[in-house]
């Protein structure tokens, strides 16, 4: 079968993978490095698994700018573009979403489209009666930045957002390309597939808070935040999972996945909503402050990305927390290899590690790492376990 992959990020590139050890996978993007990289079996983006079948698997995967050849003939089009959350409007900017399915169904009527990016509920359904097609589908991704293929070959679920042939036979694709067995397949409505990726990112998110507001009061209590949390979790309940604190949840999904719910609530009463993405804020106003007590004059920030195997660091907590120490008027340098520019934010990228090392007064590091053992005593995390 043909396949068309539009978006060449974790989402559309691990699908891409995945898809393309049964099928005939045409990806596209607009960034020519990105494409070149995949079509010479090299990733574009840190993942160990997306570099292995790159690599080494026989993949029917070629890339491409030319979104009017790879939709040709295609059974299926992929939507993978970003939908970045826009404050001003108070929702998701889904304007690369809407550009490419009007491209695709100009293009070839017969296509049907599957959209993985991340959407608002009633998203489908608007856009189904707006340009008067039921051929555009939603299935929600669960992955994690830096595993994003292994998330898709052993997935936790697949849910797909209509229950038609088209939607089963997507279903039974990915399957196929999972290695995984007995994945549970859900078939529902659009809205209420929509709703799924909203309800479980938040979900996740109001368990980073949770600790990490639990963190907080032990800190400011002067009491040991691990002897808490272990006594906490060994409830089987509760579980010894997705519990060490960290500066705040962010990267691409959580902050504006909990963002765009808490505007589908606009017409809902709620408390809860408001609260996960207020309790986001408070932690690292807590966190700056601790820091600035300690009246550093160089504060070194170790790494912007969120997360060990991730090169991205967009919306990463680190840098809310970077931000308020330099309100107050400290200098801070930053450490971040994956950065190739001078500067970020008017701080010094400093990329020799001794020398960064040595100019911090204060290293401030979201997780615990091996190359930071040296200098222990002038690290301040709130990693407690070593674990993302």
């Amino acid at each position: 079968m043909k396949i068309a992959v539009i978006g060449l990020g974790y989402v559309g590139l691990s699908n891409a993978v995945l898809l393309a050890q049964h099928n005939d996978v045409a990806a596209v993007d607009l960034a020519q490095n990105r494409v070149d990289a995949v079509n010479v079996g090299r990733s574009p983006i840190e993942d160990p698994e997306l570099s292995e079948y790159l690599a080494d698997r026989d993949l029917n995967l070629r890339a491409t700018t030319d979104l009017s050849e790879a939709i040709s003939d295609a059974a299926y089009a992929i939507v993978a573009t970003p939908t970045d959350y826009d404050p001003r409007e108070n929702f998701f900017d889904t304007s690369s979403v809407d550009g490419v399915v009007r491209q695709v169904l100009a293009a070839n009527p017969d296509i049907h489209i599957v959209v993985k990016s991340t959407i608002p509920v009633g998203y489908v359904s608007q856009a189904r009666a707006a340009l008067g097609t039921d051929r555009i589908l939603f299935s929600p991704e669960f992955l994690r930045e830096g595993r994003a293929l292994h998330d898709n070959l052993h997935p936790s679920r697949i849910v797909v957002g209509d229950s038609t042939p088209a939607a089963r036979r997507f279903a039974d694709l990915l399957v196929e390309g999972a290695l995984s067995r007995d994945v549970p397949v859900l078939f529902t409505g659009p809205d209420e597939a929509e709703a799924i990726k909203l309800f479980a990112n938040t979900y996740l998110a109001m368990r980073v808070a949770y600790f990490n507001e639990l963190d907080s009061y032990a800190m400011a209590g002067g009491m040991d935040s691990r002897q808490i949390i272990e006594g906490v979790c060994l409830d089987p309940r509760i579980g010894q999972h997705y519990n060490n604190p960290s500066f705040g949840y962010g990267g691409y999904c959580l902050p504006k996945d909990t963002k765009q719910l808490l505007a589908n609530y606009a017409a809902v009463p709620q408390n809860m909503m408001q609260a996960i993405v207020d309790a986001n804020r408070t932690r690292k106003d807590f966190l700056a402050e601790r820091i600035v007590e300690r009246a550093p004059r160089v504060v070194g920030i170790h790494r912007l990305v969120m997360k060990a195997g991730s090169d991205n660091f967009r919306q990463s907590s680190v840098q809310g927390i970077m931000k308020r120490i330099k309100a107050k008027g400290i200098e801070v340098i930053v450490y971040e290899p994956e950065l190739a520019e001078d500067t970020f934010f008017g701080s010094q990228v400093v990329r020799d590690l001794a020398d960064f090392k040595a100019r911090a007064d204060l290293i401030v590091a979201n997780r615990r790492v091996d190359e930071l053992a040296d200098v222990a005593d002038k690290v301040f995390t709130r990693d407690l376990s070593g674990a993302d």
